[in-house]
């Protein structure tokens, strides 16, 4: 496995390069993209982020400008915050078999191509940060999408994986004259409408057990259907459950087919969420990661609970 500057010198000795994201796109994996995008051609290289089909309006303007045109032909293909082919977006499948590099964050990260895996970076953004000054100089161009990819991964740098070199990642980007405040607007201190009537429905519906330390919120087809949301509406509503005082397991569930659940958990200490969603085929961070479970919504709760039950020793139903 490649370190920072290794990584670099990998970069500097190719050319032709298309970057892939990962299926419902957070600002980490579009913001990273763009970031290193913009690097890359700074230094004369092609470079192009694979269209993803599940952009939202708060990370289209940064993936946009940097979309590969329908011809062209890559000699180098890079995922960027992917911890498995299996969160390849459908048009990104056909690369599955030529991944020449993964640069990545996740404790969970498959082993499916050489790679830069730093499990305790807070986000991928400060991965790209490090690359990119092994480099050349960080410009405002690589510096904008970069702190849309730290902010939103540290949650605005209140999230528990947030650390010094975080902050001081942050502080280096905004050295470069970018404006933030727009950044911040987006992410974290504005709410559509449709926002906060799906909000509304979790919390009315909510179940809270275990001391009312767990909380299950669900997001079926149907709600997103009555209010009419998008995914713009529906963007990180697992951040909503870790909001309510004394929990410390929120468990999102979120319907994406019929009886098909992407199950977002968020947790402090008292719980790995990575070794919960481990055991039902997932993975990600200690206190943030994910799976996707095929049931009907209470055995999809079931599922879930079992697996919290097996790792902390002290829950009760």
């Amino acid at each position: 496995m490649l370190n920072a500057q290794q990584t670099a010198e990998w970069f500097r000795e190719r050319d032709g390069f298309l970057l892939l994201t990962h299926v419902r796109p957070d600002g980490d994996t579009i913001g990273s993209a763009a970031g290193l995008c913009a690097g890359l051609r700074a230094l004369g290289k092609t470079a192009y982020l694979l269209p993803n089909p599940e952009l939202t309006e708060s990370t289209e303007p940064y993936a946009v400008p940097c979309h590969a045109p329908e011809d062209f032909l890559p000699e180098t293909v890079v995922t960027v915050d992917i911890a498995a082919l299996s969160l390849l977006p459908e048009n990104a499948k056909a690369y599955a078999d030529r991944i020449d590099f993964a640069i990545d964050h996740h404790p969970s990260h498959e082993d499916f191509s050489p790679a830069f895996v730093r499990p305790e970076a807070a986000a991928t953004g400060e991965m790209i940060y490090d690359i990119l000054c092994h480099l050349g100089p960080i410009t405002p161009e690589m510096a904008l999408p970069l702190y849309v990819a730290v902010s939103t991964d540290s949650g605005c740098f209140a999230y528990g994986n947030t650390t010094a070199y975080t902050h001081a990642v942050a502080a280096a980007l905004i050295r470069t004259g970018i404006d933030i405040q727009p950044v911040n607007k987006t992410f974290f201190r504005t709410k559509s409408r449709k926002r906060l009537q799906l909000e509304a429905d979790m919390l009315n519906n909510m179940e809270l057990m275990d001391k009312d330390r767990v909380v299950l919120l669900t997001v079926p087809l149907s709600l997103m259907e009555r209010v009419q949301a998008t995914e713009y509406d529906a963007e990180d509503l697992s951040a909503l459950g870790p909001q309510i005082q004394g929990v410390d397991c929120a468990a999102t569930f979120r319907e994406l087919r019929p009886d098909v659940w992407k199950i977002s958990l968020r947790t402090g200490s008292r719980v790995n969420a990575t070794q919960v969603c481990g055991l039902l085929g997932g993975g990600g961070h200690m206190a943030a990661a994910g799976c996707t479970v095929k049931a009907p919504l209470e055995d999809a709760k079931r599922q879930l609970l079992d697996a919290v039950a097996q790792i902390v020793p002290d829950f009760h139903r």
